[in-house]
């Protein structure tokens, strides 16, 4: 057997181990009836693989300490979870930010929605021609709060933080 980490994105309610047997149309099972009132969650997964008609993604129940070890809500993300929300093409930003308006998004290779001036950034100093066979990689890049957009490097305070969002 082996061990994972994981990263997904949820929708989840509130609802008791009864609430969600009942909900799904099924019997709590007798060897968890004493357990009837347990917090937990009804948790989806998003996809196309329903398992209930009022749901397109497929649901189950998390016991309330299992869900709340294991996902955070999308304005009390750490550095991990902001990352893989940012490979999903989100924008995130830090709630302890001063400036307005300020957000992160990974900039692709050749994926360049803010009208970056590439054949500018890969010109060869020496004589202002293109370099030939240089590869563009992802990167992060910053809004900031005068508008402008610009690489942006992460520091140990906001690797270790708790307390990134996604931008609505």
């Amino acid at each position: 057997m082996q061990v994972y980490y994981g990263t997904k994105r949820i929708t989840a309610q509130p609802m008791s181990r009864l609430e969600y047997n009942n909900y799904r149309g099924w019997e709590l099972p007798a060897d968890e009836v004493s357990k009837a009132a347990d917090a937990g969650y009804l948790v989806e997964y998003a996809g196309d693989d329903s398992n209930h008609p009022n749901h397109k993604g497929y649901i189950s129940w998390s016991p309330a300490s299992q869900f709340d070890s294991a996902y955070q809500p999308l304005n009390r993300l750490d550095f991990g979870h902001a990352l893989a929300a940012m490979k999903d093409g989100e924008r995130v930003l830090r709630s302890g930010w001063n400036g307005k308006g300020m957000w992160l998004v990974i900039v692709g290779a050749g994926d360049h929605p803010y009208e970056l001036d590439i054949d500018y950034i890969v010109r060869d100093d020496s004589d202002d021609a293109p370099i030939d066979g240089l590869k563009l990689l992802p990167w992060i890049g910053m809004r900031t709060a005068d508008g402008s957009f610009v690489p942006w490097l992460a520091s140990q305070t906001d690797m270790l933080a708790s307390d990134w969002q996604v931008f609505e």
